[in-house]
């Protein structure tokens, strides 16, 4: 289960949206996937023309990305990818926890009809490319199960929070992804996608705990091995 580097993790489907966003978009893909490796430099003119977007939104997504860990500053040395910190790793973790556990109680109580049968036919689709090893399509089912869930939780504070959370994750899966099992992380996803579903709060927030225990004994694995 190779990563495509031609495989994006957003589907643009809405309305336009500002070139900055966008910009955002495409780079965050790229670290999250690790074409941007950890520790790697990252050159703004490249990235433009990478990316065919302009200067200014490119360097406007970048400074997002510095201000929430994921780009980092060097002294003489310009940006760099940051590293992926296996001790923080758990942190990130526990505090992903208490956003998702929020916002899948606030997705069970207010997500619409609609909402809630995609938000089941994302984990589906997640589980169908698990059972096929497909990782790219895991993933991408993944990122769109999470734009379905933060838009049916209608809570934008929690959302903001945990979005970077969400790509530091995603992005440790891709740097060990050998040591990981997609089908049970794909069962997990469905127990969530039922939950909010069902509109049972109690079993939203159980999805999400058990998405979360998933995922830190995945990165226990990794840090004790």
């Amino acid at each position: 289960m190779t990563p495509s580097s031609s495989t994006p993790l957003r589907k643009d489907t809405g309305p336009k949206r500002r070139a900055a966003d966008v910009a955002y978009d495409a780079i965050e893909a790229m670290v999250s996937t690790l074409q941007l490796q950890p520790g790697s430099p990252v050159v703004e003119a490249e990235i433009a023309e990478s990316t065919g977007l302009g200067r200014t939104p490119v360097r406007e997504a970048l400074l997002r990305m510095v201000s929430i860990g994921l780009i980092v500053q060097q002294p003489r040395r310009g940006l760099q990818v940051s590293n992926i910190d296996l001790a923080d790793h758990l942190d990130v973790i526990q505090t992903r926890r208490v956003l998702e556990r929020l916002i899948a109680s606030c997705a069970a109580r207010r997500a619409t009809a609609p909402q809630r049968q995609a938000i089941v036919r994302c984990a589906e689709e997640m589980v169908r490319a698990a059972e096929r090893g497909e990782l790219d399509g895991y993933m991408l089912a993944d990122h769109g199960l999470d734009q379905i869930v933060h838009l049916a939780c209608q809570n934008q504070s929690a959302v903001k929070s945990v979005a970077p959370l969400i790509v530091q994750c995603r992005r440790f899966w891709y740097a060990y992804q050998h040591e990981g099992d997609v089908t049970e992380g794909a069962r997990a996803h469905m127990h969530l996608a039922q939950g909010i579903a069902s509109g049972d709060e109690a079993h939203a927030v159980a999805g999400a705990n058990q998405l979360m225990d998933y995922l830190e004994q995945f990165a226990r694995r990794i840090i004790d091995r």
